[in-house]
């Protein structure tokens, strides 16, 4: 890949990140936080892959993006049940 494009798309993928960090902590709802923490977990995923640390990207894909996003979400719906 060229250093240009290496730039740009590491540019997109951080800016990606920052954005998706704000939402997640500025959003109304916590389920929209949860999927707004979800691609945070997936862009730095991708950044991983992007500087050629494949393990690691594996593993924060798996445990940032899948694993935390079902623990949230069950978390969400027990406390949804202890309200109503």
């Amino acid at each position: 890949m060229s250093g240009t494009l290496f730039m740009a798309l590491n540019t997109l993928v951080v800016i990606g990140i920052v954005v998706s960090a704000i939402i997640a902590v500025q959003a109304d709802k916590l389920i929209h936080s949860i999927i707004a923490l979800d691609a945070v977990g997936a862009f730095v995923a991708f950044e991983f892959m992007m500087l050629q640390a494949p393990d690691v990207a594996i593993a924060e894909a798996s445990v940032g993006v899948v694993l935390s996003t079902i623990l949230y979400v069950i978390a969400l719906r027990k406390i949804e049940e202890d309200e109503a």
